[in-house]
């Protein structure tokens, strides 16, 4: 199916938000994830589904001062 991932068009195969993030190379990565412009937390990943021409947006967390 195709998604839009941090505005870039992407083809994967994935029925969760999990395994979407999964199939993108950031299983196990500290993230915070949006679906189409709401935030989901990471114990709701495994039951969030991803649909055709959905919008994900990973954010990964920046250390500095």
């Amino acid at each position: 199916m195709r998604i839009i991932v941090n505005g870039e068009s992407r083809d994967i195969e994935a029925a969760t938000l999990a395994a979407a993030l999964a199939a993108l190379d950031y299983g196990e990565a500290k993230v915070a994830t949006a679906l189409n412009g709401e935030f989901v937390a990471k114990r709701a990943r495994d039951a969030t589904p991803v649909k055709e021409g959905d919008r994900i947006e990973i954010l990964a967390p920046r250390q500095g001062g």
